[in-house]
């Protein structure tokens, strides 16, 4: 829980900070290996960075690579931090007599962050070549051309559907589980349930025997079944459509 709650916390602040650091990688950029005054300076300071970059790139180019940052951050910050809670939850870092040891404490902040960053490392440098990207009339150091995936690829699809799909199952597993036990609960001679008279019953008599966690049963394989169904449906249904128009012209 401690490497879960650190490295959330770092993706929470990355979101808002990301945008500095795309202003960051584009000045650290500009002019390299240059000496001063031979090369134009697109990026006269961090505000005026702002401006040239909203305006040229668009507004959503200050968000550039935030995916791998934000994987960066969790990754980097719930190791660092992670272990080093873990260290000091484990009284690693106190001495004999109970007392915090700055020696100990230096050693486990040294090491973790170590760890973090060689293991984020080869994240960091796609975020880089991302957030350097820019249009011609303002780039600043190598232009890597990075593309996720090729036009109208269904790998596009794909990863669409991978992506809305954890939205989709935090909010319809509970109801998918409830429905799943309605149908499947024993019935009188009437046909009368005896275990839930209605999906509100079943969620809450879920809830209250097995927490919260028990309304989520199922919930890995409800999300790996939802992108390829998903991708799968929409594929038959352009080819359906597809060779309908074509015998019918």
């Amino acid at each position: 829980m401690d490497f879960l709650m650190s490295g959330l916390a770092a993706c929470g602040a990355c979101v808002f900070t990301n945008p500095l650091e795309v202003v960051k990688i584009r000045m650290q950029l500009q002019g390299e290996l240059k000496a001063p005054g031979t090369y134009q300076r697109h990026y006269r300071n961090v505000f005026h960075a702002f401006f040239i970059i909203g305006k040229v790139d668009g507004l959503a180019a200050l968000q550039k690579g935030l995916a791998p940052a934000l994987l960066y951050q969790f990754l980097m910050n719930g190791i660092r931090l992670g272990t080093y809670g873990l260290a000091e939850a484990k009284g690693y870092l106190r001495t004999a007599e109970g007392t915090i040891s700055p020696v100990r404490s230096a050693a486990a902040g040294a090491l973790a962050g170590v760890m973090g960053a060689y293991l984020g490392s080869p994240i960091y440098m796609v975020k880089t070549h991302l957030q350097a990207q820019a249009a011609s009339e303002i780039a600043v150091g190598h232009q890597y051309k990075h593309q996720i995936f090729p036009p109208q690829s269904w790998k596009v699809a794909l990863a669409a559907a991978m992506v809305s799909g954890i939205a989709v199952v935090l909010a319809m597993t509970p109801f998918d589980v409830a429905s799943t036990r309605l149908y499947n609960q024993p019935t009188d001679t009437q046909g009368k349930g005896l275990m839930y008279r209605g999906i509100l019953d079943a969620l809450l008599q879920t809830a209250r025997t097995e927490g919260i966690l028990g309304m989520y049963k199922g919930i890995g394989a409800s999300y790996f079944r939802l992108g390829p169904h998903t991708i799968l449906s929409l594929f038959f249904w352009d080819q359906l459509r597809f060779f309908y128009h074509s015998y019918t012209k």
